[in-house]
């Protein structure tokens, strides 16, 4: 679930985001194209999941807004295709039939939150404000790559149960500055970077993938 609203942080700072909707109505599709375009974002929408592989594969978007119930086509379905493709992609459930159980199973899909329609586009803003704020969407190109690698070597290495010492002794680069790689506060050189990748035996490039670039 989303984090709440700490004290004197602003509900509505998200940066611009990269946002791919997929949901089979027409008219919401517009409604989503219209209201997030005058916010500032770069939306596309789909109405079939075919047309929303074509969207990410085209240009890897921040932020998937998945409707669940879209006739013959399945949410759940979806999510699951986009989990094994796109594993760290952030999707926010948007659907007109909310229900715990279907709540469950997509928070099991690591599914950042929930949004039942209809609602305002006040409550999408907080949402992808919280989203922005705690996965470092949008920004600078470098900010999202300086914040995605570190996530995904921080990840990677809790996959190996591998200490920072550890990590750092098999990469020959310093606790310090792995340290402060993980934190997305340094953005790795490239030699270091490949250092880290060897020792975790996983690959630069899909890294890469993941931040968008």
């Amino acid at each position: 679930m989303t984090r709440p609203i700490e004290h004197g942080e602003k509900e509505d700072a998200a940066c611009p985001l990269v946002i791919v909707a997929l949901d089979d109505d027409a008219d919401f599709r517009e409604y989503l194209r219209e209201s997030l375009s005058a916010q500032g974002h770069d939306i596309r929408t789909a109405a079939t999941p075919d047309e929303m592989t074509k969207a990410i594969e085209s240009r890897m978007p921040n932020v998937l807004l998945l409707d669940m119930k879209m006739g013959r086509y399945s949410g759940e379905a979806v999510l699951a295709e986009v989990r094994t493709r796109w594993p760290r992609l952030c999707v926010i459930v948007v659907t007109g039939h909310p229900s715990m159980e279907t709540m469950r199973e997509t928070f099991k899909q690591d599914v950042f939150d929930y949004i039942s329609k209809p609602f305002s586009m006040d409550e999408m803003r907080r949402v992808l404000a919280q989203a922005a704020r705690s996965l470092g969407l949008g920004g600078a190109p470098h900010d999202r790559l300086r914040v995605e690698l570190g996530k995904q070597i921080r990840l990677t290495r809790a996959e190996r149960a591998w200490t920072l010492k550890e990590l750092s002794e098999a990469s020959n680069v310093s606790v310090s500055q792995l340290s402060s790689i993980e934190r997305g506060a340094h953005l790795p050189s490239l030699e270091s970077l490949v250092a880290i990748a060897s020792a975790l035996n996983a690959t630069p490039s899909e890294w890469l993938r993941s931040a968008g670039f």
